[in-house]
């Protein structure tokens, strides 16, 4: 069975809980959002068709134990559940960086998910999926990219009605040329939010490119 995939490489995870560990990406291609803050628009389209044991030898190749999936929108692909269970049954520790317009019900309960919560200014609030929150565990985390003072205030709301600080880890990132790193650090203080702020590491290190 095939997936359409973009790019495999080797670099350091820039998000997340596991940011700076030595992690192999496979990016899926192709995605049914189109969010204004996109950084991955390059793999809307294009990439190679791959087998699953082929993806399992490339990635084994760099001897880690962190996969991360990501797209574009990986879950787009349905092939993508037997790449993710393949690469569990391997033993490797694996997690998956989803939009939040897919059904994740059916995602292997050994995978740690990354649920992007699209904000008004992603101007694709209307996709997401709400029952998703339903199927979060304990291990999961879930990412708000906030635009600007509207969404960091729409974000905060969502927090406190649904009650997601008690769900998992809530990463709170800012758009990497929309808001100050600065202002949201502030934000967060004066708010005394139980967010965990984060910077995309692979941009400040290599800026804004495929491939890091």
């Amino acid at each position: 069975m095939a997936l359409k995939v973009y790019e495999i490489f080797y670099s350091l995870q820039g998000e997340s809980t596991r940011v700076g560990l030595p992690t192999v990406f496979v990016r899926l291609s192709g995605c049914p959002m189109r969010c204004t803050y996109c950084d991955t628009e390059y793999a809307f389209s294009g990439g190679s068709n791959m087998e699953v044991a082929a993806i399992l030898r490339e990635v084994e190749s760099y001897k880690t134990q962190y996969i991360t999936v990501t797209g574009g929108e990986p879950l787009a692909q349905k092939q993508c559940h037997e790449l993710m269970v393949v690469l569990c049954d391997a033993g490797y520790s694996v997690s998956l960086e989803t939009g939040g317009a897919m059904d994740i019900a059916q995602v292997d309960n050994r995978v740690s998910i990354i649920l992007d919560i699209k904000t008004p200014g992603s101007n694709e609030m209307k996709k997401m999926l709400w029952e998703n929150l339903s199927y979060i565990k304990r291990k999961d985390e879930i990412k708000f990219v906030l635009c600007g003072r509207e969404d960091y205030d729409w974000a905060k709301q969502k927090i406190l009605a649904l009650a997601l600080d008690e769900k998992c880890t809530i990463l709170f990132s800012p758009s990497y040329h929309e808001l100050s790193s600065t202002d949201l650090a502030g934000w967060i203080l004066a708010d005394k939010l139980p967010v965990r702020m984060q910077l995309q590491l692979h941009k400040i290190l290599w800026g804004e490119k495929a491939g890091v």
